[in-house]
């Protein structure tokens, strides 16, 4: 059985169209009831103003940059045969690069955490700080540190910014040469 589609008169067609309108009309009208009876969002409080010199800017290695540091320091110590881990810790003591060697044994990586941490702490090389134990032997006490040979400083304008440790090789002086390879590799740019 066919169905014949019925043709709509123009009457029908203006009624049917009108009485659409009206209803996409009541919908909008109570869209807009509805947000004119909700309140208005307050506007966001604006920022605090700070005075002057409450703030500080600080320097900060790329990534980029640590991470050159670290295979400077780990390739430098490959072609000495020894098998290290090396750490390069930003200005506030966290960790950015890691790279442990093949081969470094599993205290390396603390160690070359730890020094890193200790150079950028107090802007000089782990093996002169090592040499203050003797005067003041309770520096071993602060938390996160290592006075051993192996860390170097990084430093921008006379100030630290990053420390590169190094843990690993049989003495802390070989470490302090690695360490001292990456830091020469950032500093000379490449």
């Amino acid at each position: 059985m066919q169905h014949k589609a019925k043709k709509f008169s123009n009457r029908a067609k203006a009624v049917t169209s009108a009485a659409l309108l009206a209803a996409v009309g009541a919908g909008v009208a109570g869209a807009v009831t509805a947000s004119a009876d909700t309140p208005a969002a307050a506007p966001a409080a604006a920022p605090a103003a700070l005075k002057a010199r409450t703030t500080t800017t600080t320097t900060h290695l790329t990534i980029d940059a640590a991470t050159a540091a670290a295979r400077a320091a780990l390739d430098a110590a490959e072609q000495d045969g020894q098998r290290v881990t090396v750490a390069v810790v930003d200005r506030n003591g966290n960790t950015v690069v890691t790279l442990r060697g093949d081969g470094a044994g599993p205290q390396s990586y603390d160690s070359a955490v730890k020094k890193a941490f200790t150079a950028v702490s107090w802007n000089a090389p782990t093996s002169q700080l090592a040499q203050r134990l003797e005067k003041t032997p309770n520096l071993k006490d602060i938390p996160g540190t290592l006075f051993l040979a192996g860390g170097a400083p990084v430093a921008y304008n006379s100030a630290p910014i990053a420390g590169i440790g190094v843990a690993g090789a049989p003495s802390g002086d070989l470490d302090e040469k690695f360490a001292q390879a990456g830091v020469d590799t950032i500093s000379n740019g490449r």
